[in-house]
């Protein structure tokens, strides 16, 4: 098409003043006080604006304050954690997904206090731990019990029977099968999450499952309900079946060096470095 052509066209559409090009969009369906139209400089139309970017939203509304710590009850040993944390990244904010393990470990949950008390000790707004919690799945925004059982419904899990023993996990703790495939379902007595997930990258130990942030591996469907009697006994859960009681490719050496090394860690983190 020439020049000549595309200015025949558009002279067609719109006409002189633009009337025909307006009528051809349709007529602006105002949404609550706010123009349907956007204007440019000096008052001229501009482009049609979109309601979903405004209604419901007061532009003039102050932003979202940051908590101060004499402002929140910060308990000493989680505003040490996060401190620490946050001297490990040159961006404070880095340090946010394990601050957010820190309030997990310490209320069950990331509850609106304890976000609140680690937005205080980082200097960030509530609202942006609040995005980074509800974007990853192993944080919850909501109360779960105080056991967590994840089983790897993945390829190589699911060829050894995952979905078999997601459903044993449910039937020991009481669960609903179908929304633990779906977020999660909580047992019949509401102390343990029970929930397929996506793949735990432990596909050696097929299949497998998280409890309480540990990995087992690999279980039966029968391994379900003693795991499940162990949490509610307080007893240790399937130590035979551990992945921290599998022995390092090394031998001895290798497992001392590692023990070490855990042991220094758990020294400078003492409620675990949230990986």
């Amino acid at each position: 098409m020439s020049g000549r052509d595309v200015k025949a066209r558009d002279e067609a559409g719109t006409g002189a003043s633009g009337d025909q090009g307006e009528r051809d969009l349709g007529e602006p369906t105002a949404v609550s006080s706010a123009p349907a139209w956007g204007t440019r400089p000096g008052g001229e139309p501009g482009l049609p604006v979109d309601p979903a970017v405004v209604t419901g939203r007061d532009p003039h509304r102050a932003p979202e304050e940051i908590p101060q710590l004499h402002e929140v009850d910060c308990p000493q040993a989680l505003r040490e954690e996060i401190e620490h944390r946050m001297s490990l990244y040159p961006d404070k904010r880095s340090a946010s997904i394990p601050a957010l393990w820190a309030v997990q470990r310490l209320y069950g949950w990331c509850t609106p206090d304890g976000i609140r008390q680690a937005a205080a000790v980082m200097q960030v707004t509530p609202a942006y731990l609040e995005s980074v919690a509800s974007f990853y799945d192993l944080f919850h925004t909501e109360p779960v019990g105080s056991h967590t059982v994840l089983v790897c419904t993945n390829i190589s899990c699911w060829m050894r029977g995952a979905d078999e023993l997601l459903e044993s996990f449910c039937e020991a703790a009481g669960a609903d099968p179908h929304a633990a495939t779906h977020g999660g379902s909580m047992s019949s007595d509401g102390d343990i999450l029970v929930s397929g997930f996506e793949c735990l990258g432990a596909c050696d130990l097929a299949p497998m499952a998280s409890i309480d942030e540990r990995y087992f591996g690999p279980l039966a469907n029968g391994d379900a309900a003693t795991a499940v009697g162990q949490l509610q006994s307080g007893e240790e859960v399937l130590p035979d079946l551990a992945l921290a009681r599998r022995a390092l490719a090394g031998g001895e050496d290798a497992e001392a060096e590692a023990l070490a090394d855990g042991a220094g860690a758990s020294r400078a983190t003492p409620q675990g470095d949230g990986s």
